[in-house]
């Protein structure tokens, strides 16, 4: 890494993960993070809390090393993922972690807290920071200017001067540092929470102006709701969802929405609180199927959510590179092992596929460019690897204008290239 002074920060916070990077004289470096394993570019969007002989008496630990305490301590703990999704929700308010409420704010000031001290102060005194956002925000009609304002909030203690820009702009940016000759290409960012989608023309190196975004769509869909598929139909049929309960002389569907909680790697951790433990506890006295109750009452007790998330994340990825799969889960007196075929996998997900292609089809509309005029087709993120994703876009635009790399890292690289333009706020989203 160069020693001259960086000039800025690019942070892309995601859904499942966080990297960062640093721009000095037009070329970027990741800040490499400390982990338990090593140092490593890619931080894990998570925090861990516990109680303890601290001021407040809750100690959090992020990213790997929320993974670690959580693992030490399971039971003691309250692990938080995913909780980027619920950014642009007016129905979340606060988490309540051991009797302390959190407002979205207040957990990621904590998150870039600790990010910031495992980065040894890489990223200290930056004066410009350019940060990522979703072209579509997760969730029920998700409101943009509330998450502008939590973000605005959380990024203030960086203490420098804040710029927002399109997640798959900063991909774009990247790819454009990877090639010579010009071209028009669909970027295509693939998280955990959203799905999104830009069309930018790059210039030849030496162009006043080397990327132009033409237009941009997205959609709350991407890894997490392939992971709730998983979850819909391998485990919650074994936690009672479809079966019925007793009110006096009716018999009556669980509720679903304890099933959308649970599946909600945002919510799941949040569940674990007495109201709903003893909502969850009333329904199982009156349920057709006590036991499958007693068991989702036992997941969520007995904090298993990283466990549970873990094999599903196991047999996504073991199905991106073979057509079977098995699924295994034991903990909180539950007990899962299934085989899974890539097909059936596809099929669960096809109706989030047909809405990320209709997506895809906004963002050409928007820019104005036929699917023939499109030269290069830059897949990024995590869940891009996933290949009936893949195949979405190698049908569409043909395998030979297809191109990778960076999945976890291109945002980030790409964001603090951005931050070393003259004028940051014409990227600005």
């Amino acid at each position: 890494m160069s020693h001259a002074h960086p000039t800025a920060l690019g942070l892309d916070f995601g859904t499942t993960n966080s990297v960062a990077a640093l721009a000095r004289g037009g070329a970027a470096d990741l800040v490499l993070l400390d982990a338990p394993d090593g140092p490593d570019a890619v931080f894990r969007s998570a925090l861990c809390f516990w109680q303890d002989e601290v001021p407040g008496g809750v100690a959090c630990e992020a990213g790997p090393w929320a993974i670690a305490e959580y693992l030490e301590y399971p039971e003691g703990s309250r692990f938080l993922q995913s909780f980027k999704s619920v950014a642009a929700s007016s129905a979340f308010e606060q988490a309540t972690v051991f009797d302390r409420r959190y407002r979205f704010e207040d957990l990621g000031r904590l998150f870039l807290d600790k990010l910031a001290a495992r980065a040894g102060g890489a990223i200290a005194g930056v004066g410009r920071v350019v940060v990522g956002r979703p072209v579509e925000y997760a969730g029920h009609r998700p409101d943009a200017a509330l998450a502008r304002t939590r973000y605005d909030a959380m990024f203030a203690g960086l203490g420098a001067e804040i710029h927002y820009v399109y997640e798959p702009v900063g991909a774009a940016f990247s790819y454009a540092a990877r090639i010579d000759d010009p071209a028009t290409i669909l970027v295509a960012d693939f998280g955990g929470g959203t799905s999104d989608f830009s069309v930018v023309h790059i210039a030849a190196p030496g162009a006043a102006r080397r990327c132009e975004p033409l237009g941009h769509a997205g959609v709350g869909i991407a890894g997490d709701r392939f992971d709730y598929r998983i979850l819909d139909h391998l485990v919650l049929p074994l936690l009672g969802k479809g079966s019925s309960y007793r009110s006096f002389d009716k018999v009556l569907e669980i509720p679903r929405g304890y099933f959308t909680d649970f599946a909600d790697w945002s919510r799941l951790a949040l569940m674990r609180n007495r109201r709903t433990l003893a909502e969850l506890d009333k329904l199982r006295r009156s349920a057709l199927d006590p036991d499958a109750i007693g068991r989702m009452i036992a997941v969520i007790e007995e904090e298993q959510g990283f466990r549970l998330y873990d094999a599903v994340g196991r047999v996504k990825r073991d199905l991106s590179t073979a057509e079977h799969a098995r699924f295994r889960f034991t903990g909180g007196g539950l007990s899962v092992e299934a085989e899974v075929t890539r097909a059936q996998f596809e099929a669960w997900i096809a109706p989030d596929v047909v809405r990320i292609e209709a997506a895809v089809d906004t963002a050409l509309a928007t820019a104005g460019v036929p699917p023939t005029a499109i030269d290069r087709v830059f897949l990024t993120g995590g869940t891009s690897l996933t290949p009936r994703i893949r195949r979405l876009f190698s049908e569409r635009f043909g395998d030979e204008k297809i191109a990778s790399g960076g999945e976890l890292t291109s945002i980030a690289h790409g964001l603090a290239l951005i931050g070393e333009q003259e004028d940051v706020a014409a990227w600005a989203a």
